[in-house]
This record gives structure tokens, sequence and C-alpha cells, in this order.
């Protein structure tokens, strides 16, 4: 299944540039979610270069139009206790709380858990108090969560480092999980890996997915090397719904990837939000001519 997306075109709008012009200065990750209210509620990281801070805030902003951001929270890196922090995974429940789902680097290794704050409002994840929910374990970190809630329960596909090897725990595979809260999940092995001599071999990770009418489609960062780590480009991939209502492995697209026309090509974090018109909004983080991230948008 092929799935077309113009990216990065002249209908793309910026929306966050990031903390400074340099490489390893980055605003992105991003994971949104319609307001009741009208409008987008919007998840995103921003990072500074290694030795400056590294990940240092998750933010969430409201949005009317879906371009234009206001803050209306922010939580940092010392509020976990963490060296660093990823991607924010916001979702909204079926009872109309909201939860974000913040990936925590452990200090002085290359260990991740996942956290969740919970509130009745987007302001009120400020000072949510926070829950470890995916602690990972001394063999594996645990990051980048996406979540979607469907056949009576919630689903989730996570980033998954091998920590065996100190020297390669960049390498990643995303693997699959369910939950009746969102709290306590079973874990189903792995759903999406690398394919040798493809251009994702090295590691793969889910950024979004979408319910279809027979499964999901999945967007998916990859790299085909450790010195891509930071340019993962991005591909597509789909997954059935089985009969015992969990869904089965994702099977890659064979076409290329997309990717930023500037040096590093980096195009990650691919969210795809569905619109109440029948539009869809992209929301990604993608690689300037500076070296530096910022996230974009448009509407296909």
């Amino acid at each position: 299944m092929t799935v077309v997306l113009q990216l990065g075109g002249a209908a793309s709008d910026l929306v966050v540039g990031p903390p400074a012009a340099l490489p390893g200065a980055w605003a992105g990750a991003p994971s949104a979610v319609l307001d009741p209210d009208g409008g987008v509620v919007l998840a995103y990281r921003l990072r500074r270069p290694v030795g400056q801070g590294r990940g240092f805030a998750n933010v969430v902003a409201r949005s009317a139009d879906g371009v234009a951001v206001e803050t209306v929270a922010v939580v940092g890196k010392d509020r976990f206790g963490g060296e660093s922090l990823e991607r924010p995974a916001l979702v909204r429940t079926p009872e109309g709380r909201w939860r974000l789902y913040v990936s925590v680097a452990t200090p002085g290794t290359k260990h991740w858990r996942v956290d969740v704050l919970e509130a009745a409002t987007p302001e009120g994840l400020a000072l949510a108090p926070a829950r470890t929910v995916l602690p990972g374990s001394e063999a594996a970190a645990v990051k980048d969560p996406v979540l979607l809630h469907a056949a009576g329960r919630w689903h989730l596909w996570a980033s998954v480092h091998p920590l065996d090897d100190p020297d390669h725990t960049d390498r990643m595979t995303t693997d699959y999980a369910t939950s009746p809260d969102g709290l306590e999940w079973t874990w189903h092995g792995t759903v999406l890996a690398g394919r040798p001599g493809a251009w994702d071999a090295r590691g793969v990770r889910v950024a979004s997915v979408v319910a279809t009418p027979t499964g999901v489609r999945a967007s998916y960062d990859g790299r085909a090397t450790a010195e891509e780590n930071w340019e993962e480009r991005t591909g597509t991939a789909v997954a059935a719904l089985g009969p015992d209502g969990r869904f089965g492995p994702l099977e890659a697209d064979p076409g290329p990837p997309l990717g930023s026309p500037h040096a590093g090509g980096g195009l990650r974090y691919l969210d795809e939000l569905a619109l109440p018109d029948g539009g869809t909004r992209l929301y990604y983080e993608w690689t300037r001519e500076d070296g530096a991230h910022e996230l974009r948008t448009e509407l296909r």
C-alpha cells in the first residue's frame, strides 16, 4: 500500500522553530489531538545540542487554526529527574481526560522509561503528578510511545532499544502492547523491525497510527546506519486487526522514504491528524538548511 505525502512543499507552515540555529537544536516530535472546543491541542519536544541540555522540555499548546500555537503547559526534564526528554504522546481518554506520556532518559545510562501525567484539561498537565507506566529494564530502553484507543481497549506501539551492547544502543525496533486502561500494559512482542539492506536496516520507530477499515496505517522513522541517528526518514506500514481485537505485525511499504532536501535529510515523527471536515493535517520534524530541526505542518 503506497501512501503519497507531499511534505515540505510550498503549502507547509512553520509551527515552532528550534531553540537555536545550529545542528542538534530541535523543535519537533509532535503529537496532535483534536480539541473538543475546536482547533488542535499539540504536544512537542524542545532540544538543545548534546552538552547543552539535550531534550529539556515537553510543551503542550493550543491552536485555533492548527498552525499558530499558544503554550498552555510546559514540563521540564528536571521534574522527572531525567537527563533528557523525547517525544511526548498526547491523548484524550474516552472519559474526556487528558494524558501526556513522557519519555525520560535515566542519567548516566542509555536507559529510558515512560511516565504519564493526567489532568482534566491540557493546562492541568503542567502540575499533574507523574506515574511510571513503561519502566523498561536493564536489557531494554523503552520510549516514544504511540497510542490508539480502538476495539474496546488501548493499543501502544513503542520504540525499544536493546542495551546488551553499550556501543550500539541506537538500534531500535517497534514493540506492541495492549491495555484496558492505558496504564497497565501487556506486551505482545516486536511488530516492526529494520529490513537488512534497506533504508531502515538499523532501526525503526513508529511515529503515528491511524485506524483504517481493516486495521491501522502507521508512519514510522527509520535509518540504515548508526551515523544516521537523529536524521531518520519517514516510511509507511500497515497492520490488520485480528479476531482477538489486537493488531498484527506491521508490513512496511517497499517504496522509498520521505526526507528533507537539506543535508542530513531528516524528516521524522510524522503525526497524522484527521480533521472534522474530512481533511488531514500533518505535523512533522524536519532538518533545515542550517542543520537545526523545526516543527512544520501542512494540510493533505
